[in-house]
């Protein structure tokens, strides 16, 4: 994933600012994953894709996804509970059915950790009413600006980020 926003933030203008902070987010706010070919890593993606890790890594369409949901998985079956930020539409199809799955396993007894899946919808709803995001306007000003950059966003008024429930 780090190597995917650097990429964007060198070649797509949109990106820049995810470049600028990358540094400091790294330090503070994310943790980076090696993506070394390790047995528990090679089976999840086994799994999920149906092609072994080597093979997989060759087709760059979605594999960001692909990996967050191996690596999710990976720490959940270790027994840590995960949450997984994501839109893309395959993406949390897939980590919805390995959250199910993980879900099943547990009530079978296995000593397995929760996976939850968080969209960009409700980061936005959890920060209404915040000095992040103070009003309705600032909101539709956030909302526009990730939408130039994630076309996986549905118009803001398909959600329910403007409406009364979110700032009452």
């Amino acid at each position: 994933m780090e190597e995917e926003v650097l990429r964007k933030a060198d070649t797509d203008p949109r990106f820049a600012p995810a470049g600028r902070v990358w540094g400091r987010a790294k330090k503070s706010l994310i943790s980076i994953l090696p993506d070394a070919t390790t047995h528990e890593l090679s089976r999840v993606v086994q799994r999920i894709t149906d092609l072994p890790l080597d093979e997989r890594r060759k087709n760059r369409k979605d594999l960001g996804e692909t990996m967050v949901i191996a690596h999710a998985i990976v720490i959940a079956e270790s027994g840590l509970d995960v949450v997984v930020i994501m839109d893309e539409g395959n993406g949390v199809r897939q980590a919805t059915l390995e959250a199910g799955r993980l879900d099943r396993l547990r009530s079978q007894g296995r000593d397995f950790g929760h996976l939850s899946l968080v969209g960009t919808a409700t980061i936005l709803r959890r920060a209404a009413g915040t000095e992040h995001i103070p009003n309705r306007d600032a909101m539709r000003t956030a909302y526009a600006r990730l939408r130039e950059c994630d076309d996986g966003l549905m118009p803001i008024e398909r959600t329910n980020l403007l409406s009364r429930e979110v700032w009452d």
